[in-house]
């Protein structure tokens, strides 16, 4: 394949790798403000804790999130020769990136405390913890909502020929 189709081909599945991990921690911003002022504590345990409401989000979710910093930095290494296209294209990389650490900053030790959570009261700090959980959400959202704006400017950028 010559170097505009393997440069249109990794455009393409960038735009759309990250599309899908943004999708994902968007519905969690849409969910986030009845689950945060009208869902009940139970309710809210019930959904998030034992039913595996949220299992794909893992399974399929954490390979996507790795694959949205992957791509567009193998994107931008093949743009290392257009400098706006490549710095755009990097910045989304390195927001996708921000948007992982913020995961295991955020929202991973709340999913640690959930896991130990079992049927029956509802814990002392699950106020602090659902906060934590939907926030930490949110901030992962921005950051990959900011990374895919950058993409696209970055793929918008791109000279073929």
């Amino acid at each position: 394949m010559e170097m505009r189709g393997t440069l249109l081909f990794w455009s393409v599945l960038t735009a759309f790798v990250a599309a899908l991990s943004l999708g994902p921690s968007f519905a969690h911003v849409l969910e986030s403000l009845p689950r945060l002022t009208k869902w009940s504590p139970a309710l809210w345990r019930e959904a998030t804790v034992f039913n595996a409401q949220f299992q794909l989000f893992a399974v399929i979710g954490a390979p996507l999130d790795v694959a949205a910093i992957l791509c567009p930095a193998l994107l931008a290494w093949m743009l290392r020769g257009q400098a706006t296209a490549f710095w755009l294209v990097l910045v989304a990389a390195l927001l996708y990136a921000v948007s992982l650490a913020l995961w295991f900053g955020l929202v991973k030790p709340a999913n640690d405390i959930l896991a130990t959570w079992a049927p029956g009261p509802i814990p002392d700090n699950f106020e602090a913890v659902r906060l934590r959980w939907e926030t930490g959400h949110m901030a992962v959202a921005a950051a990959k909502a900011l990374g895919f704006v950058s993409l696209c400017f970055g793929l918008l950028g791109i000279r073929h020929g």
